[in-house]
């Protein structure tokens, strides 16, 4: 899994928890991925293939080219 070349963010792991009964019956690690794309981007005035996550792409940390 590709990760994320600016902020450097990567797979993450959570609690799925099932419920039944109104009783907690089973807890299973959840693993869950970044939403990484693979994009061109300019670096010092030359443009470059980059993965980057869609928070770096929306927040303007890098300069679509």
């Amino acid at each position: 899994m590709a990760k994320c070349e600016i902020c450097q963010k990567d797979m993450f792991f959570g609690r799925k928890i099932r419920i039944s009964r109104s009783q907690i019956s089973r807890r299973a690690l959840h693993r869950q991925r970044a939403n990484i794309q693979r994009v061109r981007v300019v670096v010092n005035g030359v443009p470059k293939t980059m993965n980057v996550c869609t928070r770096c792409l929306r927040s303007g940390a890098v300069q679509r080219g």
